[in-house]
């Protein structure tokens, strides 16, 4: 059953380019997709191709200039508690402490205050965060910060969780750490996801499906259906490997597309590739 519904979807910018010019970017032209009840569905392409506003499009956030774009068969045309987002930056409150970030959301709802205690332990253990219940943002490493804004985001239970690049800025290990813990939530929970990234990897490793982008303006290129247990996942399996080598080669050339050359030309050798002896540094 299709959760998010997107067709014909169309969004441009109006940019101001100073002394009066003014240009117009296209930044998605034709979107079409579907992303299926209780899928975690990853969006890939290159660097500018539109997968950050989409995402923002999605959230309503940023409007769209045509196309239809329907959550549960409804229209998306502004913000709501139906969508939960999770920030490249962390988004945190600096002046809240965890249990309060992650609250947020349950008391914009009118929640009584057992029930957001209730909803928000329930989502700190979900993350292994119980410990720091009370520790403001500041005292956290970057990886459990945004392991606050998964929390704070699902906490609110929306239909769709929208997750734009949340793991780029954390180091390798972190970065490993929280995607196996994303998909472990997700296999707990069975949330609708729709997660960014420019990760071949992460895209593989998280997927039940990944959406290849054009470079910009964006559009479907193709759709990749990801049939890897659990267990190929975690150990990096050969099929993995191959998944990840289909993907590569679907970017790459799309960059070809926007370079107009082969991304797999190899660099002229120099001239002189070492340094003669006169020319060596004492």
């Amino acid at each position: 059953m299709s959760k998010l519904v997107v067709k014909d979807l169309h969004k441009s910018y109006v940019i101001n380019e100073g002394f009066g010019v003014r240009s117009r970017v296209h930044a998605l032209r034709d979107l079409n997709m579907e992303v299926n009840e209780g899928e975690l569905l990853t969006i890939i392409g290159p660097s500018g191709c539109g997968k950050s506003t989409f995402l923002m499009v999605v959230a309503g956030i940023h409007p769209f200039d045509s196309g239809t774009l329907l959550l549960d068969g409804k229209p998306i045309t502004e913000p709501g508690l139906d969508r939960g987002v999770v920030f490249q930056d962390f988004a945190l409150f600096a002046w809240r402490s965890v249990r309060d970030n992650v609250k947020f959301g349950l008391s914009m709802k009118g929640l009584p205050e057992e029930e957001q205690d209730r909803i928000t332990d329930h989502y700190l253990n979900l993350v292994n965060l119980t410990e720091f219940a009370d520790v403001f943002p500041h005292r956290l490493s970057g990886g459990m910060k945004q392991r606050v804004g998964i929390a704070r985001a699902m906490a609110t239970e929306p239909e769709i969780l929208l997750m734009d690049e949340p793991f780029g800025s954390l180091d390798a290990q972190s970065r490993k750490i929280l995607q196996v813990q994303l998909l472990d939530i997700w296999r707990e929970t069975k949330k609708t996801i729709v997660f960014i990234t420019h990760s071949v990897r992460e895209a593989v490793f998280l997927s039940q499906r990944v959406v290849v982008l054009s470079s910009r303006p964006g559009r479907v290129v193709e759709t990749i259906t990801i049939d890897l247990s659990y267990e190929d996942r975690i150990s990096l399996s050969s099929s993995l490997m191959d998944y990840e080598r289909h993907l590569e080669k679907l970017i790459e050339e799309q960059l070809e597309d926007d370079f107009g050359m082969s991304m797999n030309v190899s660099m002229p050798a120099p001239k002189h590739p070492g340094f003669a002896k006169d020319e060596m540094l004492d």
